[in-house]
């Protein structure tokens, strides 16, 4: 594989057969996106359960990343499900536990507290900003509004305050009971939705440790409060996701592509791994083909240096699931040759306090001055290939474990090729080297004769151990184990 930008697919109907699901990992998927929004706990499990057995089948190693809910703000239900509502007329949204059943007069809103949160003159977007309600007066608990865009509601559709404010906690009680599921599942990263601060994720993480888990956690940027806590939120998580649909209703369509940019250079800068989702292949739920400015849009945040790009629609129920990763994929290598011959290297931003952060770092440098094919990463934990990838360098990265969990979180990072590697107790380094390095050969993603940088750690199986860097000839298998060329201890 020559692609270094990873592709999240979201579990869905759409990917529910067997040989479907297969298709999809070969097409490219290095990611699966389990949705707590949509289905219920038993579907998950399943669908968890098939994506592992489709890796070992494939002989592969893929993540399960488990999206909370969050506390999304929704209108209740409709009584003939939907209502037809036109601009001008006046809409009622009722915030209590009695509210009717909804009609063409209101609905109810599961976020009770909603009247303290808006003024006279708050504008509130539902269904992803398709339709603008402005509140015109507060009567209790009830707030009546004035309909901006004609269209059909239905049930359960999302509301957002334009420009946010809304007080409504970061993680709900259904959160936690999620948390609880994924920690069971042993999922390899958590999305958290809608944090406001850094204390939210700190909670999450808390939540996921208390239940046994140990997944990596993503914050999703998707309120305007997370944009005002931006670098205390990334600080306090592994990796980052720019979610486009609430934050662009929040802040407005002409305010996100800045953002977005801003989102990923901060997340870059503190070295964490981010992804860029919604809507990116959209047309493609019905489409065999994308959409000019969907290539375009794909391309940009490959450029901007995103780790990975996201599906969501188009992979759970769309009609193409395995064309749209195929897409995706030549987008992202079309978008990397750009990359490679236009845009200088990007140097590791941080004060070392690892050993391992050192070496990655002087691997990485090395590899950038001299002729290099690839870089060779015997890991344990996974660490040492997150800092190579945070390094934007045109050479590949092969990340070498017998750790089948590191092997998944892994394949997130960009640029880096996992590849699972059984370890021998007291294995002497130069067969270790030499097992280490026909690995990769089997895997083809080197040759004989190519030169290779690969570190180590002086004890095998030791997390955080990498402490060597050396500079390799891989040898001919009928020949001699492989040559020194300089060593760095």
């Amino acid at each position: 594989m020559n692609r270094r930008t990873k592709i999240v697919a979201t579990l869905g109907p759409a990917t529910d057969e067997p040989m479907v699901l297969e298709r999809l990992i070969m097409a490219g998927c290095d990611v699966v996106r389990v949705n707590f929004s949509h289905g219920d706990a038993d579907t998950h499990a399943r669908r968890i359960r098939m994506v592992r057995a489709a890796a070992r089948e494939l002989d592969t190693d893929v993540a399960v990343l488990a999206d909370l809910a969050g506390p999304k703000i929704r209108i209740e239900r409709f009584r003939e499900g939907s209502v037809e509502l036109e601009a001008g007329q006046t809409f009622t949204l009722y915030a209590r536990s009695d509210a009717p059943a909804g009609d063409v007069n209101g609905v109810g809103v599961g976020y009770h507290q909603l009247a303290g949160d808006v003024r006279v003159g708050s504008e509130l977007l539902l269904d992803d900003g398709l339709m603008a309600m402005k509140v015109v007066r507060i009567d209790g608990s009830d707030i009546v509004c004035e309909v901006l865009t004609s269209g059909r509601l239905s049930d359960r559709k999302g509301l957002n305050l334009r420009g946010g404010g809304l007080s409504v906690p970061g993680l709900s009680k259904a959160d936690a009971a999620d948390i609880e599921l994924a920690a069971e599942w042993q999922v390899d990263y958590l999305a958290v939705s809608f944090p406001r601060a850094a204390e939210d994720m700190e909670n999450a993480r808390e939540l996921m440790r208390r239940a046994g888990g140990q997944a990596a956690l993503i914050a999703k940027i998707e309120r305007t409060e997370a944009i005002e806590n931006l670098e205390a939120i990334i600080e306090a998580a592994d990796a980052v996701l720019v979610a486009r649909g609430d934050l662009g209703v929040e802040i407005g369509e002409a305010e996100l592509p800045g953002l977005q940019k801003r989102i990923i250079l901060t997340a870059l800068a503190q070295n964490r791994a981010v992804i860029t989702a919604t809507q990116m292949m959209q047309s493609m739920v019905e489409s065999p083909i994308p959409t000019r400015a969907e290539v375009l849009d794909v391309a940009n945040a490959v450029i901007d240096g995103t780790d990975a790009v996201m599906l969501s629609a188009e992979t759970a129920v769309g009609r193409h699931p395995v064309k749209v990763i195929e897409a995706m994929s030549r987008i992202c290598e079309g978008a990397e040759r750009h990359v490679q011959a236009h845009v200088p290297a990007r140097l590791l931003n941080v004060r070392f306090e690892r050993i391992d952060q050192a070496i990655a770092m002087a691997a990485m440098f090395t590899a950038n001055q001299v002729r290099i094919r690839g870089i060779v990463a015997l890991t344990e934990s996974g660490s040492t290939a997150q800092w190579l990838s945070r390094v934007r360098s045109p050479v590949p990265i092969f990340a070498l474990s017998p750790n089948r969990q590191s092997l998944r979180r892994m394949r997130l990072f960009q640029h880096v090729q996992p590849i699972f590697l059984a370890s021998e107790e007291d294995q002497p380094e130069t067969d270790f080297l030499n097992a280490a390095l026909a690995r990769v050969v089997e895997r083809g993603g080197l040759a004989p004769g190519d030169r290779v940088i690969v570190t180590l750690g002086d004890q095998q199986g030791v997390l955080g151990g990498t402490n060597t860097m050396k500079i390799l000839k891989i040898p001919d298998p009928e020949l001699a184990p492989p040559q020194t060329e300089l060593p760095y201890r």
